[in-house]
């Protein structure tokens, strides 16, 4: 039903996300983290289904609890990644896709579909891409 009233919506702020971490997995701060098709966060890793989530705001070792034991906050911005030498993200590739290596490259395709999304390359320099992460 449409509202009649004013109504106190919640809120919640969209730019840092409390992520349950994968069994198993070590999330270090400043990684590339991604959500599995479970979900949970890990690591940037080559592997096809996964989401990007963010920049790690901290470190987080989950390999000796079950999944969810430990949550990671990540931030949703434009972060500055490694560039994959053999792979490279050119300055023709700006507003374009790129894709996950690991939890810090980036590169230009998706590897013979053996790569997610990683997000959209807002700039190339020389010492990295720097990737909007929505």
């Amino acid at each position: 039903m449409a509202l009649s009233r004013d109504r106190n919506t919640p809120l919640r702020e969209g730019g840092v996300l409390n992520l349950p971490v994968k069994a198993a997995k070590k999330v270090y701060a400043g990684a590339l983290v991604c959500v599995d098709a479970n979900g949970y966060a890990i690591p940037g890793e080559t592997a096809t289904g996964l989401k990007a989530a963010g920049r790690a705001e901290q470190y987080m070792d989950n390999t000796g609890g079950t999944d969810g034991a430990v949550s990671v906050l990540v931030r949703r911005g434009v972060f500055k990644f490694k560039n994959h030498g053999a792979d490279a993200v050119t300055q023709a590739d700006v507003l374009g896709d790129c894709y996950v290596v690991d939890d810090e490259t980036v590169a230009k395709t998706d590897g013979t579909g053996t790569r997610s999304k990683a997000g959209k390359v807002i700039g190339v320099e020389s010492d990295g891409v720097w990737v909007e992460i929505r």
